[in-house]
């Protein structure tokens, strides 16, 4: 996949699967803004693309507010001459169940995940339009905001919001060749390394050199890094020009399309329904078969 002549920022690019993208999209050829609270580790991270003989710039800020997202586009086009790709994969988590979650951990969270989505992709779809050569606003979701999960109320409904604005700003930006698609990635990183499933099987896997089993990488989708990092350089590229509004899972060997929510059984009553209508009917009719919910518990072959 060539992406050279294009400039992309990822946000939260300085480790992890950020990282991940970052270098995957310089080694495609793109010039890449990389982004992290941490400066030592935006320096690490620009150095590390730089000498594998890509083009890379750094810009230290925490994503949530209207001013580093300006910045992160500034710098793409002080530094390149243009933005064409945006990431947007800063993230942090404060996981606590619904009784002991804070005020604090919700909006920590949904500033960054929700808010620091819509700042970023604003201004850069402002920059796009100006530029009248379209782009590709490319938006990090989770398994968690397609499912829910124990423990995540902020970051569950940070990561469905991400979704949905997708699909808002694909009809938004569609007139000005904006293409706008989630990524619903699963990947071994710190996070999945502490389900107790998992650790035991990356653990080996990162002592070994060995890849990691088939059940794995198919059953559970869970891979690598580089894994995921394949369909975020597809998505920057002119060969998915025609791909927008779309929930893509990518994790081990499984690629895979989310359906958008939509309404599975439907009963009619003349007149409207009651609650007793209701009461009477839903067990044997639209509630007869009801919607599973939480990230199923993975399963290791002879569990």
């Amino acid at each position: 996949m060539d992406l050279h002549g294009k400039v992309a920022v990822v946000t939260g690019s300085g480790r992890g699967l950020g990282l991940g993208y970052a270098r995957a999209l310089a080694a495609a050829g793109a010039c890449v803004v990389v982004n992290d609270v941490d400066a030592d580790v935006v320096g690490a991270a620009v150095a590390a693309i730089t000498s594998d003989g890509g083009r890379a710039a750094g810009v230290v800020a925490a994503v949530g507010d209207s001013e580093a997202a300006e910045r992160l586009v500034d710098t793409a086009v002080q530094e390149f001459g243009r933005l064409d790709v945006l990431v947007t994969n800063a993230g942090i988590l404060r996981d606590r169940v619904l009784w002991k979650m804070t005020d604090d951990d919700f909006d920590a969270v949904v500033k960054v995940h929700l808010r620091g989505t819509f700042a970023c992709a604003r201004a850069a779809a402002v920059r796009m339009r100006e530029q009248g050569t379209g782009g590709r606003l490319v938006l990090i979701s989770s398994p968690a905001g397609q499912r829910g999960n124990f423990g995540q109320t902020n970051y569950a409904a940070a990561k469905a919001g991400i979704v949905a604005m997708a699909r808002t700003w694909a009809m938004e930006l569609a007139r000005a060749g904006i293409t706008v698609n989630a990524v619903v990635p699963v990947a071994a990183t710190e996070m999945t390394r502490t389900i107790p499933a998992f650790a035991p099987v990356i653990a080996e896997s990162e002592r070994t050199g060995e890849p990691l089993p088939d059940w794995l990488r198919k059953d559970e989708g869970l891979g690598t890094v580089e894994d995921v990092a394949g369909l975020i350089t597809f998505l920057a590229s002119d060969a998915s020009g025609d791909i927008t509004g779309q929930a893509i899972g990518i994790g081990g060997d499984r690629l895979a399309l989310w359906a958008h929510p939509r309404e599975k059984a439907v009963a009619f009553a003349d007149g409207g329904w009651s609650a007793d209508a209701i009461a009477a009917a839903w067990h044997g009719g639209v509630g007869a078969e009801p919607e599973t919910y939480g990230i199923p518990a993975p399963q290791a072959p002879g569990a």
